[in-house]
């Protein structure tokens, strides 16, 4: 199954998005948070990254969220301390944080692949919240 990390300046949002998505898949999909830096300070840390990435495969692919432009710096950085065959497996949504995440935790549920995960968060770009 497609495991999701959560990368965000905020242990907080990181752990809160992780519960959301937790209950909605109802515990079936790997959502690792990876929030705040390794001294608990607001940032983000590529080696924390990196260690969430590797507890979320399980060999269909990881999908990364991140929530603001310098945690994709880190994510990158992350991404070249992987192992070449993990490496391969893994990639950023362009999506919303919440919103993202919690229907490509759903469409992992269902056993879809990483490109379809990916898709389905990369459209929660559009979703209306006033319609």
């Amino acid at each position: 199954m497609v495991g999701i990390v959560i990368v965000s300046h905020s242990d907080k949002i990181a752990q809160g998005t992780v519960e959301l998505c937790e209950q909605m898949s109802q515990g079936l999909v790997k959502v690792i948070p990876a929030g705040g830096t390794s001294d608990n300070d607001i940032g983000t840390d590529a080696t924390k990254i990196e260690k969430a990435i590797v507890q979320a495969d399980s060999g269909e692919g990881v999908l990364v969220f991140v929530d603001l432009g310098s945690a994709m710096m880190s994510t990158d950085v992350a991404f070249e301390l992987l192992n070449g065959e993990l490496r391969k497996r893994v990639v950023i949504a362009d999506a919303p944080l919440v919103e993202g995440s919690v229907v490509a935790t759903v469409q992992a549920s269902m056993g879809s692949d990483l490109e379809t995960v990916r898709a389905t968060a990369e459209e929660s770009r559009e979703m209306s919240k006033l319609e």
